[in-house]
């Protein structure tokens, strides 16, 4: 249908279609908050997602976690959707959400077990009975388990498999996590609920304090970050699905300041407040964009590496680690199968290209591997075979650098500077001339270089 031409088309497609779906769950959700809590509340639940950063960024990255957050909102959705002076959600809604959560929590993300678990017995205590949560975790539980494992276990050819319970394994029971890194039991609260949330943060606190009806539905949200702080290992997309429930807290508290009287000095500062929050959003938006952007160097050179020698048939392209990390995908592997299914081969006929991926090749070892052509090197590693070559490192062979010829670096985000601070301390402006309108400038360096093997032929 020409509606894509290459892999990297695919990428988008399928990004935006699970873009789209997450955004469907989250129009449900506001849905759901302008019925309970008005007009206003919905409003500002819109306007405070769509002007933080990370939610909207990664709703359409193909990780497990942007899978379970579709489900994790409609189950929230689920327990907030009825009339303002409602006492308590309907036993059925209450099911479902709980069977949602089951299914996402064996499926998708296990660490959803401590999401599951509070609201599973904040529902027996006040909502249903005990004998009915026991009765739906089952029934669910069961079913999803023979899904995954049907499912995976078919993909993975390894029989029988259920890779979130082997996760759980790994991580918790073995404590493997700290592999990865190990931060202090509040990172969350002090570090990454903060970045996450922004301006909603402060206002999710307000939302607690004004309003009952808040405190019921982010009860079992605030024991799931308490409880997932206990594990050492933190990232935030582990946390990423109490984020809208924190934004509905805040659009209450949002609301409320909004809704003060516009004639008394109180209600003139309430309302500039939130319009002044909103635009710290938007701004910390704008700069976590600009340095996402430049933060993948990895699918830049290999996208660049593409374009150059495009009308190379015999490439063999060695993609090192930082690369691999920074977008380098295989959607990026334009001249390697599978192909185009609309044309059935590569781009380029009769191209013969292997996209290299090895973990821990040094550039000596490329060298002495004849049938490598090109490689994307990191630039630390680069440099110091110039320095070899130049006399003034440490080795006693010779440089591997002299096999390439240099065809492209690649800068990535190194992090902000002040404008006129910096300019200053490079001399390229005196005090008395110091402009203080660009208050932030982007540091970049270089990350990757594009090497090719001289004497090509």
């Amino acid at each position: 249908m020409g509606i894509y031409e290459d892999k990297f088309d695919m990428q988008i497609i399928v990004r935006m279609v699970l873009a789209s779906a997450n955004s469907v769950g989250l129009i449900s959700l506001r849905r759901a908050v302008t019925r309970r809590f008005g007009r206003s509340a919905g409003f500002m639940f819109v306007l405070l997602s769509i002007t933080q950063f990370h939610l909207p960024f990664w709703i359409g990255r193909t990780l497990p976690n942007m899978f379970a957050l579709l489900p994790a909102n409609i189950a929230l959705r689920l327990i907030i959707d009825r009339a303002p002076n409602s006492t308590r959600p309907s036993k059925s809604s209450v099911h479902w959400a709980i069977a949602l959560l089951t299914f996402t929590t064996v499926v998708f993300r296990a660490e959803l077990l401590l999401l599951l678990g509070p609201l599973a017995l904040q529902s027996a205590i006040r909502y249903t009975s005990l004998y009915n949560i026991i009765k739906v975790g089952l029934i669910s539980g069961i079913i999803s388990a023979a899904i995954t494992v049907l499912v995976d276990s078919y993909f993975w050819q390894q029989w029988p498999l259920w890779p979130e319970l082997y996760g759980l394994y790994f991580n918790v029971i073995q404590g493997k996590s700290s592999d990865w890194g190990v931060e202090p039991f509040h990172a969350y609260a002090t570090s990454y609920l903060p970045k996450l949330l922004l301006s909603s943060f402060p206002l999710a606190g307000l939302g607690f304090l004004l309003d009952g009806r808040v405190r019921s539905f982010l009860l079992p949200y605030l024991a799931f970050v308490g409880l997932i702080s206990g594990l050492a290992h933190k990232e935030w997309r582990f946390v990423v699905y109490a984020v809208p429930a924190f934004n509905v807290a805040a659009a209450r508290g949002a609301s409320w300041l909004a809704s003060r009287r516009k004639g008394s000095l109180f209600g003139q500062l309430c309302f500039l407040a939130v319009l002044g929050l909103l635009a710290a959003n938007a701004a910390a938006t704008l700069l976590f964009a600009q340095a996402s952007a430049a933060n993948y160097p990895g699918g830049t050179a290999l996208h660049r590496f593409n374009e150059q020698f495009a009308a190379d048939p015999h490439v063999h392209v060695h993609i090192s680690n930082l690369a691999a990390q920074t977008g380098a995908s295989l959607f990026l592997h334009r001249n390697a199968p599978p192909f185009h299914p609309a044309i059935g081969e590569s781009p380029l006929p009769g191209a013969d290209w292997v996209y290299d991926k090895t973990e821990n090749l040094s550039l000596a070892d490329l060298t002495s591997a004849r049938n490598v052509t090109h490689a994307i090197a990191e630039v630390d590693e680069f440099e110091f075979e110039l320095e070899l070559k130049k006399g003034e490192g440490k080795g006693d062979r010779d440089s591997s650098a002299d096999a390439w010829t240099q065809v492209a670096r690649v800068t990535g985000f190194d992090g902000w500077w002040f404008g006129g601070a910096h300019a200053l301390a490079q001399g390229r402006v005196g005090l008395r001339d110091l402009d203080f309108g660009s208050v932030l400038e982007m540091k970049r360096s270089a990350k990757l270089v594009v090497l090719e093997r001289r004497g090509r032929t």
